[in-house]
């Protein structure tokens, strides 16, 4: 059975990851309208992995007893000035992101909750591989500079990106 403190900080985070979800389509939109439909489908696929994570929170909860308690979203930001920009806010986004993660992690291991501990170690590992990933891009924009061939070949490398729905064994883990 989850204790009410836990309880309550998964319902939080639900709400952070499905946040992250609107956050990543709003990117996706501006990318769009920046005409770089490569960077925008890297969006809409970091979409659906952040949605992914929301629906392992929702399901932890469940299955140790608990109720599932939604609130209201809050509203993205729509505008950045270009790809860069995107990409660093997303990497302050992240880092947020692992401080609430390692800050779950804290509670659980306060409140000797084992199960949630099991649980949130993949979350722990997920956020070590998003902040790499948006580092590596980023240096890469900046290798790109303003060279129009540049950022084409990088929008055309990020539109190869697709959604791998989690395997069995996470499936199991989380």
């Amino acid at each position: 059975m989850i204790n009410e403190k836990m309880e309550k900080a998964f319902n939080r985070q639900i709400n952070a990851e499905t946040y992250s979800a609107y956050l990543y389509w709003s990117m996706s939109a501006a990318l769009e309208y920046m005409n770089l439909p490569g960077f925008a489908n890297w969006m809409q696929v970091q979409a659906q992995e952040e949605m992914t994570h929301a629906v392992k929170f929702f399901r932890h909860i469940m299955e140790r007893g608990g109720r599932v308690a939604l609130t209201a979203i809050d509203g993205p930001p729509t505008g950045w000035k270009d790809v860069e920009d995107v990409f660093k806010n997303i990497q302050k986004h992240e880092e947020h992101v692992t401080s609430l993660i390692n800050d779950l992690m804290d509670l659980a291991l306060t409140e000797k909750d084992h199960a949630a501990v099991m649980f949130l170690q993949w979350f722990v590992t997920e956020q070590v591989e998003e902040e790499y990933m948006v580092h590596e891009i980023l240096g890469k924009l900046k290798v790109a500079g303003t060279a129009s061939a540049a950022l084409y070949m990088l929008d055309r490398e990020m539109a190869q990106r697709v959604f791998v729905p989690p395997t069995t064994a996470q499936k199991v883990q989380g």
